[in-house]
């Protein structure tokens, strides 16, 4: 099993994504958050083929159900459970993944 935390930032909830192989290319998903909208996912991702996982946004079981769910579009919970998806079916080494702010010098802006 691959568990991966995702803090999903400013709205402040934790969600617990824990990506189980079942069979060679197959894997099952089993998510838990604060976020309703994230909990309702859960159940939904179970015993996907690899490719129907991981394919082409348009055609990913993943895409779809948190399409279906989530109400943010910036949500990083997909994202958390595709790369659990890929290490659990070997497809990536587990490395976080960080999505950093730097406040930079803002210029004055012009009325043009």
């Amino acid at each position: 099993m691959t568990r991966v935390v995702v803090d999903a930032g400013i709205c402040g909830f934790s969600t617990t994504v824990e990506a189980t192989r079942t069979v060679k290319r197959r894997v099952s998903v089993v998510v838990g958050s604060d976020c309703e909208a994230v909990a309702e996912m859960n159940g939904q991702l179970q015993d996907m083929d690899w490719l129907e996982a991981l394919g082409p946004p348009q055609n990913s079981a993943v895409w779809d159900c948190a399409c279906q769910y989530l109400k943010h579009p910036c949500c990083p919970v997909p994202i958390g459970i595709l790369k659990a998806i890929e290490v659990e079916l070997d497809l990536a080494l587990p490395k976080d993944v960080v999505i950093h702010f730097e406040k930079l010098e803002q210029s004055p802006q012009s009325d043009e």
